[in-house]
């Protein structure tokens, strides 16, 4: 069981990291898209669903019960996939290339299925 403790703790701990690291690179991601009126738009939209990946998780992990865990990680997945729909839209809108974001949509793909991972091991151990 300690075991057990110990490595959800490991990770929990590396998804701490790795999504206000991701919230970082959207804020350098937004501050780099130009000053027009669709790039203000997804600029302001991919802010806030980038830096909310890492603020829902945070919440997530002081959940008060199993249940609530998953509403507030469900939260997480929904505003990793929307995060990931903006970059689809900044690279479909020649706002930038495939090749500048690539590295950062990879990790929202990452993010996006460790929180999913969780979300299912949490509903098996769900009561």
């Amino acid at each position: 069981m300690w075991a057990t403790q110990a490595t959800e703790r490991m990770t929990d701990d590396l998804l701490r990291e790795r999504t206000k690291a991701f919230a970082l690179r959207v804020i350098t991601l937004a501050s780099s898209l130009p000053s027009t009126p669709p790039g203000r738009v997804i600029e302001n939209q991919i802010l806030r669903s980038g830096t909310s990946v890492g603020a829902n998780y945070r919440a997530a992990t002081r959940a008060k019960s199993t249940a609530d865990f998953i509403h507030k990680m469900g939260t997480v997945e929904e505003e990793a996939d929307e995060c990931l729909y903006w970059m689809e839209l900044i690279v479909e809108a020649g706002l930038m290339s495939q090749a500048k974001i690539a590295d950062l949509c990879r990790e929202a793909d990452e993010v996006l299925a460790m929180v999913v991972a969780s979300i299912r091991t949490a509903k098996k151990r769900k009561p």
